[in-house]
């Protein structure tokens, strides 16, 4: 088990968003990744991160938020075109989890700890549906800045959006990317 798990690392990555489809995770598989994202390092026990599931009709009603604030905070009027890409956003996966980024003031747990909590509560559920067989995106674009988009999603004055995840079926495997040479960024230092 133990090999399979670092195989599954050595070759993890993130799908396009376009290229996930159904099947999504069930209701008992969305459960599973759900917890493995909760079990994240959590100086505190603060919990500096919550996730908000989208799937089903909830992707296109979303969509016409994002439609919405793409129109109300462009400089330029958006197109039709865009507006539509705009509302077809949240259908290119099954399922989409927004994980948001919550900083609580505490002197022992420093903002900086939290919101790396929250980033390995990202990957954490990446690595859990990928697991399962899922592809898994995690991306923020321009709607995770969005102050309409806060606004609809009822983001309190300490929240950010860390990531939208999206998750579904890959309908082709991508060729991984090339990545940085182990000498380039490990060093050893000596006394």
């Amino acid at each position: 088990m133990t090999r399979q798990v670092l195989e599954m690392l050595l070759k993890r990555r993130s799908a396009k968003p376009a290229l996930l489809a159904s099947p999504g995770p069930t209701t008992g598989e969305l459960e599973q990744i759900l917890t493995a994202a909760a079990r994240v390092p959590d100086h505190k026990k603060l919990v500096p991160w919550r996730f908000i599931v989208f799937e089903g009709d909830a992707r296109r009603a979303f969509g016409e938020v994002l439609a919405t604030a793409c129109a109300a905070e462009e400089r330029e009027p958006p197109s039709a075109v865009r507006l539509e890409t705009e509302r077809q956003r949240f259908l290119r996966a099954p399922l989409v989890i927004a994980v948001v980024s919550r900083v609580v003031d505490n002197p022992g747990a420093p903002e900086w700890e939290q919101v790396l909590s929250c980033g390995a509560a990202c990957f954490n559920l990446c690595l859990a549906a990928n697991a399962l067989g899922y592809g898994t995106a995690w991306i923020t674009e321009w709607y995770a800045y969005s102050p309409a988009v806060h606004a609809a999603l009822g983001l309190a004055e300490n929240e950010k959006v860390a990531g939208f995840v999206y998750v579904g079926t890959e309908t082709e495997r991508q060729a991984d990317r090339e990545r940085p040479a182990l000498p380039a960024i490990v060093t050893r230092w000596t006394a």
